[in-house]
């Protein structure tokens, strides 16, 4: 039986036009016609239909913490509960403006979430909630030490490298990459215009600067000024919300590995530079290295672990398939968990 259109994957020409706004979240019509070969209304069109149908959405970045650590941290947990309780549980994390990613796995009682947290402090969640609540079985957390890669710099292998290089505005200044990974609007001096701009890009980062002047009540000229600052300064970092099943990549895989320090720099470097690796970061506990993956089939996974994580120190790995992804962007602030149920 045909899968339905709603799980299909993509067309080559649509899996070219994701890529291209993994680059640029803003891209214009013109631009990507330009450099992909396409007319601007085809280009205009497929974007629409994408766009309106759900399949894809660009918005501003969920960072979790900068690159290298500072005031704001971000714990992975791992939480195995009952499994009648599964959806009970996952459904109170979900509904949390702290917990931006949530996944199932194929194990049935096992869930993966990372959480928004101060480093070093007795979160709540961590301390007293989830210990406390009688479907969860067990709990593991992890502090996130430094960040690799980021899902936001994963780029859909649809492009050529000359292609995927027109594509992508040229880097920040030095004075502000390292701060455009801020959770705080990116940590940098923000006035109430450009924080109003941020928040309102935030569900949708390819609102026009029309809309936008009409939300803010600024002149559009004003707006496209502060947009064009805001993105040479590093401090519009979009992400492209596509289900990795419709680019033909249903298997998503959570690795947590074991590496000796002497290699973890270099280990974490090189899972952030594998094509298929969307997410790689340094953390506390045992598992001291964590990376996310997708493939296109569990032979490609395979090889990744019996190929690609070869002589990078690598002394132990556990690898749990993704079976639902529940969250991956965060939830407003007005829909904060205030109980538990067991």
């Amino acid at each position: 039986m045909a899968r339905s259109s709603a799980d299909s994957v993509l067309s080559p020409t649509d899996q070219r036009l994701v890529a291209a706004l993994q680059c640029d979240g803003r891209l214009t019509a013109e631009r990507a016609a330009q450099v992909l070969g396409l007319s601007p209304a085809v280009v205009r069109r497929r974007l629409h239909a994408l766009g309106a149908d759900g399949t894809v959405r660009v918005v501003v970045s969920p960072v979790a913490l900068p690159r290298g650590g500072g005031s704001t941290g971000a714990l992975f947990l791992r939480i195995r509960v009952l499994r009648g309780k599964l959806d009970t549980i996952v459904a109170a994390l979900a509904a949390r403006d702290d917990i931006p990613f949530i996944d199932v796995t194929t194990s049935g009682d096992e869930i993966f979430a990372v959480a928004r947290t101060e480093p070093g402090s007795r979160d709540p969640l961590v301390f007293r909630q989830l210990p406390s609540t009688q479907a969860v079985t067990s709990l593991e957390s992890a502090s996130i030490l430094h960040a690799f890669r980021f899902t936001s710099e994963w780029r859909h292998q649809a492009l050529t490298a000359p292609e995927r290089a027109a594509l992508t505005p040229g880097d920040p200044p030095a004075e502000t990459a390292s701060a455009a990974a801020s959770p705080d609007l990116y940590g940098v001096d923000t006035d109430a215009l450009e924080q109003a701009l941020i928040e309102a890009l935030a569900p949708d980062a390819r609102l026009s600067a029309a809309a936008l002047a009409a939300r803010t009540g600024h002149p559009e000229s004003t707006v496209r000024r502060r947009l064009a600052r805001l993105t040479a300064q590093g401090r519009l970092i979009t992400q492209v919300l596509v289900d990795p099943h419709r680019l033909g990549l249903p298997i998503e895989a959570k690795l947590l590995l074991h590496v000796t320090p002497d290699h973890l720099a270099a280990a974490g470097q090189a899972l952030a530079d594998h094509p298929s690796v969307h997410g790689a970061y340094a953390t506390s506990g045992p598992s001291n290295l964590h990376a996310a993956a997708y493939f296109p089939d569990l032979a490609a996974l395979y090889g990744f672990l019996s190929h690609d994580l070869a002589g990078l120190g690598i002394s132990h790995v556990e690898t749990a398939i993704v079976s639902r992804v529940v969250k991956r962007t965060p939830a407003p602030a007005a829909r904060r968990l205030v109980a538990w149920h067991s």
